[in-house]
């Protein structure tokens, strides 16, 4: 990964590398990518040579978005268990940082809290599945993140917040 280059990181969102900077830590030096989330002005410092262990990666290519709206336009799964149990597999799912697992959380949230509110646990969950979700769209297809985010609640089936 370079300077410049468009990231994946789990739990946070795309963002870019915007430089390499040297930190002792326990009087260790390391070398860490500088990593900027745009939604929230977040700066990180991500340990080089660790990231598959931490979960980095290159944003999905354009004409992955196909799937991403596969998944968001699918039927949603069965609410099944407890929303305590619920809450930790889609959790996990979350951390995964694969996109097409986001999709589907924000997917199943985004419904269900449609029909009836979901657990305040639940919701962050939500509202974080979502920001993963429109965070790296943004980057991919190139648009502001308000028309990504009407788009994904128009791919879920939502309704337009003035269809009120």
């Amino acid at each position: 990964m370079n300077i410049g280059d468009k990231i994946f990181y789990p739990m946070h969102g795309a963002g870019e590398i915007t430089g390499i900077e040297k930190n002792e830590v326990g009087g260790i030096t390391n070398s860490y990518y500088v990593f900027r989330l745009p939604m929230g002005s977040l700066k990180l410092m991500l340990p080089i040579n660790k990231e598959a262990e931490i979960g980095l990666r290159k944003l999905i290519e354009p004409a992955q978005v196909e799937e991403v709206v596969e998944v968001l336009t699918a039927e949603s799964e069965p609410v099944l268990g407890s929303w305590n149990k619920r809450f930790h597999t889609n959790l996990e799912r979350l951390k995964t940082g694969n996109i097409l697992d986001t999709a589907a959380v924000a997917r199943n949230l985004s419904r269900q809290n449609s029909k009836r509110k979901v657990s305040s646990g639940e919701k962050r969950l939500l509202d974080l599945s979502r920001q993963l979700l429109i965070s790296e769209l943004v980057y991919v297809c190139d648009k502001p993140p308000e028309e990504i985010s009407a788009w994904v609640d128009e791919l879920i089936g939502l309704p337009a917040p003035d269809d009120n």
